[in-house]
Formats: C-alpha cells, structure tokens, sequence
C-alpha cells in the first residue's frame, strides 16, 4: 500500500516594503542605562609628534636630541605657549633674543631655525610665510687647529688604556669619535687592513685604513673584549643595541660576537621595560676628558680635541703628497669643497708656496 507524506502547510505572504521607504529606527528604551558617547582620541603631545616624524625621516640621534632641545626652548620663551598659536614674529622674536641677549654663534642660530622649521612644516603641517624673509646668520669659515707630527707623536705616548687606542685609531684612520666607538666586531679586517665605517655622517657607508701598527694591539684588545662577552653571556647578560629593525629580524645577532663593540662600556645597564641587561659602547665623555687632561699634562699650545686628530690625519696625508679626492673617500666627505680646507693649513700654503724672507741673502 502506498503511503502519502502529509501536505506542506503553506506561509502566509509577508508583504514587501518599497526599497525606498526608510525602516524606521529603533525607539531608545527609557528603562536602559544611557550609552556613554565614546571617548574621542587625544592628540598625541607635541614632543612625542616631534620625535615620530624624526624617526620616520630616519634623522640621527644627535639631531633628534638637538631639535627637542631647541623647540622646549622656544616653548618657554614664549610662556609654554603651544606654537600652533605661534607664528613667524614668534620665531624671530626667539631668534633675536638668542642673538642679542644669548649671543650664540651663527651655527647654533642655524640650528635652532632648522628645528623651527621642521616643527612647523613637519609637525604642525604649516610653512612659515615669511621663511625667506627670515635672517640666517652667515658662519665664518674657520681654519681647523692640525698638530704637527711631533704634536700627535706626544698626545698619543701620554694617553692610557682604552682612550689611547681609540686616539690612535682616529688619527691612523681619519676616525670621528662617535664613527671609532660605534664600531663592531664585523666591522674591522685585520687581514686585508681594513675598517668599514656604518652610517657616518650623513647615514653613508665608507671603507678607511686600518693602520698596520694597530693590527697587534687591536688583536690583543679584542681577546680581552670576547673574554668580557663571555663572562657577559653567563651571567644572562651579553646584549648589545642593534641599528633599526635588525633586532626583530636577527633575534639572536644582539648576543652574537661579531656585533659585539669594539670598545664596550665599563658596566652593564638593565632596560626598564624588558628588564634585559645591555651593554653600551664607550662613552666619548670619557674619550673627551682623557684628550683634554692630555694637552693640558704634556704642554700643547693649542686647543686640540679628539677632532683635531681627524685633522691632523688629512693634513698629514696631503702633505705626503696624496692627491685630494683620496682623502675625500677616506674622510667620508661628500663635496671636495669640504676637503680643500685642509690645503690652507699645509706647511707650503697648500701650493708649494715659498716666502720671499726665506729666499732674502
């Protein structure tokens, strides 16, 4: 016998609303709790923009520190005005009181204006109108203070311990101080004499010598240095700072020996959020004071610095006879212009030049 599924019982129609005809919005029960408006997001405060758009820019760390500097000064100049109600006569009246009541060089005026005007076109997202019409102290070209070979020769016998090696590796390679201190394992070959400088001035990349009388004891300094990152490594220690995003990509390169520094600090430093322990590189207050009691112990006439090393050393080479766009790679100058100031402090003018009294009978 056959069966039959029963019927389907059939839904009533709904009728269609028109796609034109709006639905009709919700009626607020009177009994709920009324909803809290949300929070509007507070703007981020003035220096932490600053610092974004310097990082973002990927400027130095030295221009980072001198921008903040001069932007919290012009800030309280001004009775911590914020300078989104500033504008250009604020700026020169800041500009004129560092002149006239602060009596700052023309550089340091130079300074101070390029922080401004970063603020204002980066950060504030204003240019200033009257940019052109603002003054820009013109700097007066100075000679750079070059110790004769003797000079260096004395220096350098009188320094002690790690400020003497340093010393002698910025005057035997054209080294800044920061470019000597900054310096990491991988970055010397002691094979084929060579040292590569990462992001020196200007964010460029340069190969210099590396003296062949520094070959021995940088050997020797660098058996101490693993012997410390040894003893760093088991005591859960050993870590060291890398450039930008290397620490994310290479996790374990921070502890490797090849990015180790050259001249590490003396003490280790705990960092307050991941509660690791760091070790810096030397500090160059401590390279500065060593260079400065130096001149003063052995008698020098001149106000030498650690820069004036650097100096000596391009000096020096042109006065070898090595031609200028050599000593152009080595420094790391971008424009000859800025190596040609070493051919007026040579011994001969810079062009072999012989005074009329020396030729007198």
């Amino acid at each position: 016998m056959r069966r039959e599924s029963p019927p389907v019982p059939r839904l009533p129609s709904v009728p269609s609303v028109p796609a034109t005809r709006p639905a009709h919005p919700a009626l607020p029960d009177p009994s709920a709790a009324p909803v809290a408006p949300a929070p509007l997001q507070p703007k981020p405060k003035l220096l932490h923009a600053v610092r974004s758009n310097i990082r973002l820019r990927h400027l130095s760390q030295r221009t980072e520190s001198a921008y903040l500097a001069w932007i919290r000064r012009y800030v309280r100049f001004h009775g911590t005005r914020h300078p989104s109600e500033l504008g250009e006569r604020e700026v020169l009246e800041f500009l004129t009181w560092l002149v006239e009541k602060r009596h700052v060089s023309a550089s340091t005026q130079a300074q101070a204006l390029a922080a401004l005007l970063f603020l204002y076109r980066h950060v504030l997202g204003r240019s200033l109108t009257l940019e052109g019409s603002i003054p820009r102290g013109r700097a007066p070209i100075r000679l750079p203070v070059v110790l004769s070979r003797s000079e260096v020769g004395r220096l350098l016998d009188a320094l002690d311990g790690t400020p003497a090696l340093i010393g002698r590796l910025a005057y035997g390679a054209g080294l800044r101080l920061l470019e000597a201190l900054t310096l990491r394992v991988k970055d010397l070959d002691l094979e084929r004499g060579e040292i590569r400088v990462r992001r020196g001035k200007g964010g460029k990349d340069r190969v210099t010598m590396l003296p062949g009388a520094l070959v021995t004891p940088l050997r020797e300094h660098l058996e101490r240095v693993e012997r410390l990152h040894r003893r760093d490594l088991a005591r859960g220690a050993g870590k060291v700072m890398l450039p930008e995003a290397l620490r994310v990509k290479y996790p374990k390169a921070s502890s490797s020996w090849v990015w180790q520094w050259v001249f590490p600090a003396g003490r280790c430093y705990r960092d307050r959020e991941t509660g690791e322990w760091w070790r810096h590189h030397y500090h160059p207050t401590a390279v500065q004071r060593a260079i400065a009691d130096t001149v003063r112990k052995v008698g020098l006439a001149k106000r030498a610095s650690c820069h004036t090393l650097r100096h000596s050393f391009a000096t020096h080479l042109l006065e070898a006879g090595y031609d200028i766009r050599t000593v152009q790679e080595l420094l790391g100058h971008r424009d000859v212009s800025t190596t040609m100031i070493y051919t007026h402090v040579l011994n001969k003018g810079g062009r072999g030049v012989k005074s009329p009294l020396d030729v007198l009978g």
